[in-house]
């Protein structure tokens, strides 16, 4: 009897403390994703603005409001994410501003991310997003912008180039979606990414990068 009650309090303690590191368990991203709910608790943006998020991309464009002085801007990036982490934050991040125009960069941390990762994984998890998005927010025009071809990601440039082909033709088949091609304003004549708009690691653009975005993004916002 006294056996069955010690294996009886052994259970639930194991239980109980099982239970407490389970709800103790983050998940990837989240100190940023409670960074910006603090933010938004203090000053929360206002509607129909132009929102911004995906990876570090837009995480390091600090300055982002400087380059569109005339549009309301909201940057939601987190650097590192990949197209599971924007659709686990979704309800976070994206639903609760409901902007007018939605600003996706992502895709290309899910290269190396994952050992299997094709054009067809990025695809089918932008379609899912995408699908999300418009199930909540059914005015909202989203706008994807091409994956970024970049130095150090060299071996990944043809899965990224035919997923953002296929990306590019699934946008097409909603009025209320877009795509912005920066891709091939990033390149050299003989296809190689230009080495002038990074910055020492190759991966992430300096300003030069970011005034090709710019001047690319730009026709597509609204006013």
């Amino acid at each position: 009897m006294k056996k069955n009650i010690v294996y009886i309090l052994a259970f639930v303690l194991l239980f109980t403390n099982g239970s407490s590191a389970f709800s103790q368990q983050k998940f990837p991203f989240q100190a940023q994703i409670d960074a910006f709910l603090k933010q938004d608790s203090i000053e929360f943006p206002p509607q129909n603005a132009i929102l911004l998020v995906g990876s570090s991309s837009f995480t390091n464009w600090k300055d982002v409001q400087e380059y569109f002085p005339e549009h309301k801007i909201i940057n939601r990036g987190f650097g590192g994410s990949s197209l599971p982490d924007v659709i686990r934050y979704a309800p976070n991040i994206i639903y609760p501003y409901k902007p007018a125009q939605i600003l996706i960069y992502c895709g290309e941390n899910d290269f190396p991310s994952g050992t299997n990762t094709t054009a067809d994984t990025i695809f089918n998890r932008f379609t899912r997003l995408h699908g999300m998005i418009r199930s909540v927010l059914p005015k909202a025009d989203i706008i994807y912008i091409s994956m970024k071809p970049s130095i150090s990601r060299l071996k990944y440039l043809p899965e990224m180039r035919r997923a953002n082909e296929m990306i590019r033709k699934f946008q097409k088949k909603d009025p209320k979606s877009g795509y912005i091609d920066v891709y091939s304003k990033m390149i050299l004549a003989d296809g190689t990414p230009m080495p002038d708009i990074f910055l020492k690691d190759q991966l992430h653009m300096n300003k030069n990068g970011y005034l090709i975005w710019q001047k690319a993004i730009k026709p597509y916002l609204k006013k």
